[in-house]
């Protein structure tokens, strides 16, 4: 399947996330903030990227814009993982880069769906 880069700066949902994700067949790698996302990015060049909004730091609206504006990593989807739920969260993540939004917390099927919809 693909290998997916879990950012979160939460072990609780990193690890919701891991199990999840594995056992839909999916190679998981973890960050617990922004800066370290993009350098991971870039070094690994996963499939997908599942990304946390709120970390101290660089946060993740603004990682995946730095990631989406990079063109060495401008082509690897990320799919926004928020308790951010208001419809300007979902439009401001659309806006940085992001091709797909999730609210938490994270159901599965979701989760599955939306890596599914943006690797086509």
């Amino acid at each position: 399947m693909a290998s997916v880069l879990v950012v979160d700066d939460s072990p609780t949902d990193v690890l919701n996330m891991r199990k999840m994700l594995e056992k839909n067949g999916h190679q998981v790698s973890e960050s617990t903030s922004g800066e370290d996302a993009v350098a991971r990015v870039t070094a690994e060049k996963p499939d997908v990227v599942i990304m946390d909004v709120v970390m101290p730091g660089l946060n993740g609206f603004q990682a995946t814009r730095t990631l989406s504006r990079n063109p060495d990593t401008a082509e690897i989807p990320v799919i926004v993982v928020s308790s951010k739920s208001q419809e300007t969260d979902k439009l401001w993540a659309k806006r940085q880069g992001a091709r797909a939004y999730i609210v938490k917390p994270v159901k599965e099927q979701d989760l599955v769906s939306a890596i599914g919809s943006v690797l086509g």
